[in-house]
């Protein structure tokens, strides 16, 4: 991936940057299956729940997407993991008030400012340069016990069972960092991860971001390279999502859920007769209305973790 540092977001078109994006993550999470498939530990059930109509017994060239904040995860992942970090004092509360405002500013919004974007994906990459990977994947591992093992969603945790006992694949599709995603699909059981990939060099990261954060589009070309590699039919497999911003990902597959939909989402899914699962209470339910934009809050979210780590080191 070196060799792709050259390409930055201003040298390419924003399509170009998630074929990009989308690659790396595949072939990360090739990668990473990969060595899950050799530790194989034993699954979390926080609990069961109803089941989906389908998958097919056998179907391997079926597999399943899932997206993580607020679909298989009550909330964001990315803060979780600052929560975390926070608590270990690795950093102030003046930064976690600063990207706490941040990330609210943009869910109340709506809006994704492509500049504020650059700006603090710039700030995230240029503190991580220098720090090793498995630095991150130690820290995740103990804040996933933590703060993230109890808001799995049962119902949701269910449905990844069931396309895991039918012998298929499952992924995890997010814009966190693709070493969180790859602990918290580890510590579920499932096959892999894709997520947003920082260029790392020998263990290292570089302080460049390969394509883009895996957000959207860059969220469905992820899984059309990956079910390239894996030899899968697309109209076989199943995605699954809360947020109209994974509406090209759902589009890909035969199988598209609405898991917790937002508005938008819920609406799109009703005119296209997709299947709707909702495991929130009536009132939570009820503010799906607002925005999460989930892919600045995955980098304001970063940046903050990554001044923690910075800040740890000095």
């Amino acid at each position: 991936m070196a060799a792709l540092g050259w390409l930055t977001p201003r040298r390419r078109s924003a399509t170009a940057r998630s074929v990009l994006a989308g690659e790396a993550s595949a072939e990360a999470a090739r990668k990473s299956s990969q060595e899950l498939e050799e530790l194989t530990p034993a699954p979390e059930l926080p609990g069961a729940a109803e089941e989906p109509a389908f998958p097919v017994l056998g179907d391997v060239r079926a597999a399943a997407f899932f997206d993580l904040d607020n679909t298989v995860m009550q909330g964001a992942a990315i803060f979780h993991f600052g929560r975390g970090l926070y608590k270990r004092k690795f950093f102030e509360s003046r930064d976690l008030y600063r990207f706490a405002w941040q990330q609210a500013w943009f869910r109340l919004a709506g809006i994704e400012d492509p500049e504020h974007m650059q700006d603090a994906r710039d700030s995230a990459l240029s503190i991580v340069k220098g720090h090793r990977v498995a630095e991150l994947m130690s820290i995740g591992e103990e804040i996933y016990d933590e703060y993230m093992a109890e808001r799995i969603w049962p119902g949701t945790r269910a449905l990844a069972q069931a396309h895991l006992d039918a012998g298929q694949k499952v992924w995890l599709v997010t814009a966190a960092p693709v070493e969180i995603a790859t602990v918290i699909a580890r510590r579920l059981g499932l096959t892999g991860a894709l997520g947003t990939v920082a260029e790392s060099v020998d263990g290292v990261y570089t302080g460049k971001l390969v394509g883009e954060p895996l957000h959207g589009p860059a969220k469905a070309e992820a899984v059309r390279a990956l079910a390239t590699a894996e030899d899968l039919d697309l109209t076989r497999c199943a995605a699954y999502s809360d947020s109209h911003n994974d509406i090209p990902m759902l589009s890909l597959v035969g199988h598209p859920y609405a898991i917790n939909p937002d508005a938008k989402l819920r609406k799109h899914a009703r005119h296209l007769d997709w299947r709707l699962r909702d495991y929130r209470t009536a009132r939570k339910a009820a503010k799906v209305g607002i925005p999460a934009a989930a892919g600045v809050g995955a980098v304001a979210g970063g940046t903050a973790a990554a001044i923690a780590l910075h800040r740890r080191r000095r």
